[in-house]
């Protein structure tokens, strides 16, 4: 069966007892992971419990297929249900996970994990067909979604933002949830240091968490990565763009996630100049977008919003469209593809 977006949370804290095994798949390796620990914990209370987690390979199973039936059926030493969880799912495991559904009549939960799998995946529709089966599609926050996902981390903690900090939060977080989490809780941490806001008394929760508290906290970070990967393709920045691209997969950023980064950023460019076309000046213009263009990156801003045009912006749009659909579709590596896109965009930006 295919759970709704509706339904996902409800699943994940109390899931269907008729369900055997649940495929969690997507884009975002971090909310799959964090999703599939969510379901692992209604199960057990340790995720590190040997005696009843047992945590295996997608290759493990392809290897020796009878493998997955045998540990669904083993009793746990200690007593109570156990977790099979199978990391870096692929198709290639399909037919074992058809016979195991097939036979039923397991107790203990099966957890897979999967990258991006296609509509088309054997392994996908054979989870989403199943009576006995769950598939999970697990894509990248933004809009709505990743304004909740702020609100209840900091939340936790007692905070908010202001307006304008979770403008910047939602451009610049969500390409993966664990990388989300983890900054901001490093920015919730920050605040209530006493730092926040210029309070040195220790009293940060007492103050809403501001633009100027998000990017001295995270701005050199993951979500910076992006800021940078972005620039520096606008910019025509070849170098830059290398080291910033290969900065951003190293802190966990997909290729999906940086292509929708510049997109956002080329949209911005796009959305200044037809500000200025209304009669703004640039820094009117720059001042118009939400969130704001923070100062150290408003000179160049401004340059590359003089270096493109509304034509040529259409197009770089267009190219990072098509480089996320082959990324999704044609088996081609995702990694070179979308680095392949954005040396392309590059060049355009260096063009006169």
């Amino acid at each position: 069966m295919k759970i709704s977006p509706s339904r996902i949370n409800q699943f994940l804290h109390q899931p269907d007892p008729k369900v055997a095994a649940v495929l969690l798949f997507g884009p975002d390796q971090g909310l799959v992971r964090e999703r599939a620990e969510e379901l692992v914990l209604t199960v057990v209370d340790d995720l590190a419990d040997s005696f009843r987690v047992a945590v295996f390979a997608g290759a493990d199973i392809k290897a020796d297929p009878p493998r997955l039936a045998d540990e669904a059926a083993q009793l746990s030493m200690t007593g109570g249900r156990r977790v099979i969880w199978v990391h870096e799912a692929t198709d290639g495991i399909s037919r074992t996970f058809e016979s195991f559904l097939e036979n039923g009549g397991h107790d203990n939960l099966v957890i897979v994990e999967a990258g991006t799998l296609g509509a088309r995946s054997s392994l996908r529709k054979l989870f989403e067909k199943s009576s006995n089966g769950a598939s999970i599609g697990c894509y990248e926050d933004d809009g709505k979604g990743l304004e909740a996902v702020i609100r209840e981390t900091l939340g936790r903690h007692g905070l908010a933002a202001t307006a304008e900090a979770r403008d910047y939060l939602v451009e610049n977080l969500g390409s993966d949830r664990r990388v989300t989490r983890s900054e901001l809780e490093k920015l919730a941490l920050y605040a209530l240091s006493g730092t926040a806001n210029g309070d040195n008394g220790g009293n940060g929760r007492n103050h809403p968490v501001g633009l100027e508290d998000v990017t001295a906290c995270i701005g050199d970070s993951a979500a910076m990565s992006l800021d940078s990967v972005a620039y520096a393709t606008a910019s025509g920045d070849s170098r830059g763009l290398d080291r910033a691209f290969e900065r951003a997969l190293m802190e966990g950023a997909s290729p999906i996630g940086i292509l929708r980064a510049v997109s956002r950023h080329l949209q911005r460019i796009q959305l200044a100049l037809g500000l200025v076309d209304g009669g703004a000046t640039f820094e009117k213009a720059m001042a118009g977008l939400k969130p704001q263009v923070i100062f150290k990156f408003k000179s160049v801003f401004k340059t590359q919003m003089k270096r493109w045009q509304k034509n040529r912006l259409a197009d770089a749009l267009e190219l990072i469209t098509e480089a996320e659909i082959d990324c999704k579709t044609t088996g081609f590596p995702a990694e070179a593809g979308c680095h392949r896109a954005l040396i392309r965009i590059a060049q355009a930006a260096r063009a006169r």
